[in-house]
């Protein structure tokens, strides 16, 4: 019987921005918390990424004392703080791929700071609790309650996916550029895309659709350039109905605590 220990926790507080890593934290109906609770709107309320701009890998976050601490890697911008837990309160609808949502907006002056970091104006806001923005019901009959992530609140991959990708490429890709929430050793390539119902530590996970992949995995997270890797390769390997997969997207059916070295048992 294979073993599978988790050996990575990721969250990215703002969507498409760089990503926080744990060694433990706490599962919710949206996905992790904090993660992708926060999301930067154009001036018609659209959600931006690093498909347009992939310059964003240059905001970097940090949570220090119940703040969420941004700054920039290139410019002399003077740190923001955010409190984690202290919210504005004038309501917009945003747009996030086909729904449309109710956020919180913040105040110019932290607008003011996301828009000189990326040249165009923009403005920040939250998912407060009270927002529903449900799951497809396509893929599992249950809607569940998502953040402002693509579609599901958790991506989960295997080191050994990662492993075999490299192989096949010549210079090798980190598993950063495709954001997962939660990493697992053990076992081989793509078993995750076997999964069904698993648990890691106490919390159950159901496994939904494989993740199709977009150009936001071959932004240099360096450089902020696009290349043609990893999907160049993906695509030789990893084609399904013309959209490339890596990983796997899934559901929560409790709350509870992960930690890195969980035993991952598949069910």
């Amino acid at each position: 019987m294979r073993k599978y220990k988790l050996s990575q926790i990721n969250i990215y507080p703002v969507k498409s921005l760089p990503g926080i890593s744990l060694t433990q934290t706490e599962v919710e109906e949206r996905g992790l918390k904090y993660d992708r609770r926060w999301m930067l709107v154009d001036n018609e309320n659209m959600f931006i990424t690093q498909r347009l701009f992939p310059k964003m890998i240059f905001i970097d976050v940090k949570i220090e004392d119940e703040y969420l601490v941004f700054t920039h890697k290139r410019k002399p911008l003077e740190p923001l703080k955010i409190p984690l837990n202290n919210f504005p309160k004038k309501e917009i609808n945003v747009e996030v791929w086909d729904n449309i949502c109710l956020a919180l907006e913040y105040e110019k002056s932290i607008n003011d700071w996301f828009s000189a970091s990326l040249n165009f104006t923009c403005k920040l806001v939250y998912m407060p609790d009270s927002t529903e923005r449900k799951t497809s019901i396509k893929y599992f009959p249950e809607g569940k309650n998502v953040s402002f992530a693509d579609g599901y609140p958790f991506l989960i991959i295997g080191e050994e996916s990662l492993h075999y990708l490299n192989a096949k490429l010549e210079s090798p890709v980190l598993m950063d550029q495709f954001r997962p929430n939660l990493v697992f050793a053990g076992g081989f390539e793509h078993d995750e895309d076997t999964w069904k119902d698993i648990k890691i530590g106490d919390i159950k996970f159901t496994v939904v659709k494989p993740c199709a992949r977009c150009v936001i995995t071959t932004i240099d997270l360096n450089s902020g350039n696009k290349n043609r890797e990893p999907l160049a390769t993906l695509v030789t390997y990893r084609k399904v109905e013309n959209k490339i997969m890596f990983g796997q997207n899934a559901i929560s059916h409790n709350e509870g605590i992960v930690n890195v070295g969980d035993e991952i048992v598949v069910e």
